[in-house]
């Protein structure tokens, strides 16, 4: 069996998931909108499921609005922010390690005349806060989005400090927290947020469902626009077994957050790190060593390449990647690590290898050879 170290870029759908979907596909099939009993069990577990995300997050159960997926909440939170705060006399303040889903249409933002001002990171890949602080404008509205975890790297961002000084600006804050929420514990009360994103195959889900968190009373502007689903904030029939799976997931990553599977998690980390190092030279481990996931290593491989290791690490059964899944294959070294400061050959020699609550020690350890083998013959 492969040896899956690729969680950042998608996870395993949990056994527990699946089987409380099935239902959804098979005798609970109807429409949540319908006035009859059938459809109001169905809608009924809609709201079970809002109030599973809702507890993993420390939120209401009416702040939570059920999505296609991360990108769409991205996407949905920066384009009602930039209805709200209007282009002109305005400012729009992203990081420079933000994912594409918040680079891109903060992109088309600039492009028609908002002022989007990128903010750089430090050599460990988090925030400058001083920068930051320096480029908030009191005097203008604006919103900021930074992410809650970096989806490469793992690092966690100050965003209760970054929030903080928005929020004193008069500004709305938006976090894509979609490698955070399952991994760490995310609490919408420890940072001022206004909206943030999650996506559900990333702790355990399937594909295809996410949530945008809107706190009460904030402004919000409908992306999707018909039947008035999800209180008018998006509308569509709802994907009712995937909704009902993503509320499963959200309840198992509680449990696991707070009896130590995620813990466990960490530690098998370390382990991988730990013998990579010890048993090879020229091993740089990239980012915060305080301020990370519990499931992210990336490690730079002095005088490799990883576009050369990685279809060799495949065939010997070592499922992991580059960065992130939607630049691969892409010719330019990845735009977090040149934010970082690495040199060319540094970020071309990187991998990230992510671990799950599946993981074990046999599998990091027997990984961990692979890697050391391959990174020798590579260098021969």
């Amino acid at each position: 069996m492969p040896i899956y170290l690729d969680s950042n870029a998608t996870t395993r759908v949990h056994p527990e998931v699946i089987d409380a979907m099935m239902p959804f596909l098979t005798d609970h099939w109807y429409n949540p909108s319908s006035g009859y009993g059938a459809g109001q069990a169905v809608k009924a577990a809609i709201g079970k499921a809002r109030e599973q995300v809702a507890s993993l997050i420390g939120a209401k159960p009416s702040e939570i609005v059920f999505t296609g997926c991360g990108t769409e909440s991205n996407n949905m939170a920066i384009k009602s922010l930039a209805r709200e705060i209007g282009r002109k006399h305005s400012k729009v303040l992203v990081s420079e390690i933000e994912h594409s889903a918040v680079l891109r249409p903060t992109e088309a933002m600039a492009a028609v005349g908002f002022d989007v001002q990128r903010i750089g990171v430090d050599g460990e890949g988090r925030l400058d806060l001083e920068a930051f602080e320096k480029a908030i404008d009191t005097s203008c509205p604006g919103f900021i989005s930074i992410m809650w975890a970096n989806n490469e790297t793992g690092v966690i961002q100050p965003i209760a400090e970054a929030a903080a000084l928005a929020k004193k600006a008069g500004w709305f804050v938006h976090t894509d927290a979609i490698q955070a929420v399952g991994k760490v514990p995310v609490k919408v009360d420890e940072a001022p947020v206004d909206f943030l994103s999650i996506s559900g195959h990333k702790f355990h889900a399937p594909k295809g469902v996410g949530v945008l968190y809107v706190r009460e009373n904030s402004p919000f502007e409908p992306m999707i626009r018909g039947g008035g689903q999800e209180e008018g904030r998006r509308s569509g029939t709802e994907n009712v077994p995937y909704i009902v799976g993503l509320g499963k997931a959200a309840e198992l990553m509680q449990s696991e957050l707070e009896n130590g599977g995620i813990d466990r998690v960490g530690m098998l980390r370390d382990l991988l790190e730990t013998t990579l190092c010890d048993r090879l030279k020229g091993v740089q481990l990239n980012g915060s060593r305080e301020h990370r996931t519990t499931n992210v290593a990336h490690v730079s491989f002095e005088g490799c390449v990883a576009a050369e290791m990685l279809p060799k690490l495949d065939a010997a059964g070592i499922q992991c990647s580059a960065g992130s899944a939607c630049m691969t294959g892409k010719a330019n070294p990845s735009h977090v690590q040149k934010a970082m400061g690495f040199s060319d050959e540094r970020a071309f020699s990187s991998l990230r290898l992510s671990l799950s609550i599946f993981s074990t020690d046999g599998e990091v350890l027997e990984a961990a050879e692979s890697i050391i083998q391959i990174v020798n013959d590579v260098r021969a």
